[in-house]
């Protein structure tokens, strides 16, 4: 059975990377703030790193403050992420950065807004409500999630590095535990900010098999080395790294995308070298 992470696998060997190219049209790098030239910034980047790019992140927020016009922009951008694919003969993966989070029928909704209407075949979800505002999301299995777990921003360790369960345990590895068991579907993945490695060694030992989002290389001071280090599976895989502003704001996004893919890809051979 297809699920969402055989998909993402197979896109992974495709491509040879685990690059996540992020769509982020802040105002600053537009000629115009409009959703139009929302739009052709994206496009202009899916055309030159789809080559690269193990999958796309396009950030719901940089086309919401548009209004109806930036989710048309939205909606065509993914549409072109499609077309890439098949002019490359390799599926790519699209997971929305949304960071939903809601329960019964509005969890539904946002489902099939992300899923139906736009097409993306992922998103970014708090966990915080529990499994019941996760499972319309997970009803077909060849839709992934990706929970927020550890996150790369200063306020994480606010709420995420609280200790529960009467353990001592902090609440970051109580959700991949939780992950971990709710996977039945091979569609749950985890956020886990590639800045905090000692805390993506933890998790990674509670969830063996998870695929992480790792955000922060770059622009937040994530390092490559110790991330891979941290956080790849037993297998070299199981972990992706967004990159938006480190190769949107570079004068060839093409070159920056391919440089980073073969950098993942010279430090993953170093490590299985010696023996990491």
């Amino acid at each position: 059975m297809e699920t969402f992470f055989t998909f993402l696998e197979k896109r992974v060997a495709d491509c040879s990377s685990l690059l996540c190219v992020g769509l982020d049209p802040h105002a600053a790098d537009l000629p115009r703030p409009t959703a139009e030239a929302a739009r052709e910034f994206c496009l202009d980047l899916v055309r030159q790193t789809a080559p690269y790019a193990a999958a796309f992140k396009p950030n719901a927020a940089f086309f919401e403050q548009f209004g109806a016009e930036g989710w048309t922009a939205l909606k065509q951008v993914i549409d072109a992420v499609q077309e890439q694919s098949q002019r490359l003969g390799s599926r790519i993966p699209v997971i929305l950065d949304a960071k939903r989070g809601d329960i019964a029928s509005t969890a539904e909704a946002y489902a099939r807004s992300a899923f139906t209407d736009l097409g993306a075949h992922a998103i970014t979800l708090s966990p915080y409500l529990g499994k019941d505002s996760i499972a319309p999301f997970l009803a077909d299995p060849e839709k992934g999630v990706f929970l927020l777990c550890k996150t790369s921003n200063p306020g994480a360790a606010d709420l995420q590095d609280l200790p529960v369960n009467g353990t001592g345990e902090p609440l970051y590895v109580a959700v991949a535990r939780l992950a971990q068991s709710w996977n039945s579907g091979d569609n749950i993945g985890l956020v886990v900010g590639a800045t905090q490695p000692a805390a993506m060694a933890r998790v990674r030992q509670v969830a063996p098999e998870l695929w992480f989002l790792a955000p922060g290389i770059g622009a937040q001071g994530g390092d490559l080395e110790t991330a891979l280090m941290s956080g790849r599976r037993r297998d070299g895989k199981g972990l992706l790294f967004p990159v938006s502003r480190g190769i949107a704001r570079e004068a060839d996004p093409a070159r920056a995308a391919a440089r980073l893919r073969d950098r993942i890809i010279d430090i993953q051979y170093q490590l299985t070298k010696s023996g990491h």
